[in-house]
């Protein structure tokens, strides 16, 4: 959530899993104009009615996020060495960056 929120005025919307319901975490991206894209967890009948109605096209953009972030934890490892945020953050972004370089040198 905090770098989505830091990151906010380069996001329309915002998809992910139903770890990020949280009321609070929606209106705090609403605030900023960027569209929530995440499920609810069911715990009320009017949960379903919330689900059906997320754009189902938008919201299946995230499974290729996933499966990219499935591929760089498996060629590079899950693990995180640095402590900071801002060092983990550089991290996840240079080993996003070696897989990009990597797709295309392959094409």
């Amino acid at each position: 959530p905090q770098v989505a929120l830091r990151n906010a005025g380069d996001l329309r919307s915002l998809a992910a899993d139903k770890g990020y319901d949280d009321m609070g975490f929606r209106e705090e991206l609403r605030a900023e104009g960027v569209r929530p894209l995440i499920k609810h967890r069911v715990f009320a009948p009017y949960d379903h009615a919330h689900n059906a109605r997320i754009d189902d096209d938008l919201y299946n953009q995230r499974s290729v996020c996933e499966t990219v972030n499935s591929v760089i934890k498996r060629s590079y490892g899950s693990a995180v060495r640095a402590r900071a945020w801002y060092r983990q953050f550089r991290e996840i972004v240079l080993a996003a960056a070696v897989y990009n370089v990597e797709q295309a040198v392959k094409q």
